[in-house]
Formats: C-alpha cells, sequence, structure tokens
C-alpha cells in the first residue's frame, strides 16, 4: 500500500488543515473537490493519515518517564519558573523555584510511582508476608497418623481469631 507522491502531499496537507478540496488543490489534482474525497475513501490514504496522526499524538503527550524527570527535578529545585513582578519602577520577570509546597507534593507523586519506599506499603507487604508464612506453617501441620487417616490443626486467623 504504497502512496504516490500526489497522494501523500494530499494527505500531508489534510492533516494540517482537514479540508480534503484545499488539500487536493494544494497536491495539484485538477479536479480536487472530486479527488480530494476519493483520496479519503482509499484504504493506503486513510491508514497513513491514521498513522501520522497517532504518531502526532504521541509526540505531544509526555511519557511516564518525561513526567518523572520533571517531578524530579522540581523535587529538587531545578525547574524554575518565570513570574512577573510588579513594582512601582515597572514590571519585571524573574525565574524562582517552585515553592515548599509544590516540591513537597512532587516528591509525593514520585514517592507513588515507588510503592517500596512509602512506609505504609512496606507494612502492607510485611503483613501480607506474615500471612503466608502463617499460612504455609497451617499447611505443614496437616499431617497422616499412624492409622493412616489425616489430621487437620486448624488455628484460629486474622478477625475470626476470636471465635466471634
Amino acid at each position: 500500500m504504497k502512496l504516490s507522491e500526489k497522494q501523500k502531499r494530499f494527505a500531508d496537507e489534510y492533516i494540517k488543515t482537514g479540508n480534503a478540496t484545499q488539500s487536493a488543490k494544494v497536491a495539484g489534482y485538477k479536479q480536487p473537490h472530486v479527488q480530494g474525497s476519493q483520496n479519503l475513501e482509499k484504504l493506503s490514504v486513510k491508514t497513513y493519515i491514521d498513522e501520522k496522526l497517532e504518531q502526532l499524538a504521541s509526540e505531544r503527550i509526555m511519557s511516564a518517564q518525561q513526567a518523572l524527570e520533571l517531578l524530579t527535578k522540581i523535587a529538587k529545585g531545578e525547574e524554575k519558573e518565570t513570574v512577573i513582578v510588579g513594582t512601582p519602577d515597572g514590571v519585571y520577570e524573574s525565574e524562582k523555584e517552585a515553592d515548599l509546597k509544590t516540591r513537597i507534593a512532587a516528591v509525593k507523586e514520585i514517592l507513588k510511582r515507588y510503592p517500596t519506599e512509602n512506609p505504609l506499603t512496606k507494612a502492607q507487604i510485611r503483613k501480607l508476608e506474615a500471612e503466608a508464612d502463617i499460612k504455609e506453617a497451617e499447611a505443614r501441620a496437616v499431617k497422616e497418623d499412624d492409622s493412616g487417616s489425616l489430621t487437620v490443626n486448624i488455628v484460629p486467623f486474622g478477625d475470626d481469631a476470636d471465635g466471634s
């Protein structure tokens, strides 16, 4: 599904303007009002336009890595913002670091993405590991006695430990 040069010019112009007739005219078609709409019906042209639009959209959207890098710069005070200051002598631009509240918010956002560094998450993980250890011990407690019958030791666990 290769496009001709004229179809490619049409598609590139259509991506910019969204106008099929205008795009066909710029691409050099002799009957732009007819050939513009015909081009939009061709699978190869539609596929090309869709792929280009998807590529443009992904270039405009910040990646997770870029977001983390920006948050890190803010948290470290490396990212500056321009501030307009009005004085009796005139208006001035200056750059300043993010305030402490903004830097703390950036740190919290970073920590959300690294849950093992969060004390609450560490406690939850420790609890789950302890519960898993107890269940493994209970499983080992299941044993066969000499008569070949199965003996199961049941130990109350969790919220039901008090029998309620």
